[in-house]
């Protein structure tokens, strides 16, 4: 794998295991009164940093932030999103799985 495609797909680990917290605090704390969301991002920086080499992607961090006031939780969408979430983060860990693969044939000469 390039050195910049590892990086990306780490990256973008790194990215949606935050979400994942974010979500389960913004899930646990939906009947908190006064309880500000909270919102992750962090793709648009990865997708631009890409283009910046595997050094600029190493730099790109999740941006955590609440929303404005009087925003509320959304149970349906928090657990939307915690799918979306579990369900990319299973695809980019198949990604990696099969790419060890690749390189373990390749090392060993075994298919």
């Amino acid at each position: 794998m390039e050195a910049i495609s590892s990086a990306l797909l780490l990256k973008a680990l790194d990215g949606l295991s935050e979400r994942a917290v974010a979500t389960a605090q913004n899930i646990a704390n939906a009947g908190t009164p006064g309880y500000r969301p909270l919102r992750l991002s962090f793709e648009g920086a990865l997708k631009s940093a890409a283009n910046g080499g595997a050094d600029a992607i190493q730099h790109v961090a999740p941006a955590i932030e609440p929303l404005a006031a009087g925003g509320e939780v959304r149970p349906d969408l928090e657990l939307a999103t915690a799918s979306s979430t579990a369900l990319r983060y299973g695809a980019l860990i198949e990604v990696l799985n099969r790419e060890l693969q690749l390189n373990a044939v390749a090392i060993t000469g075994n298919s």
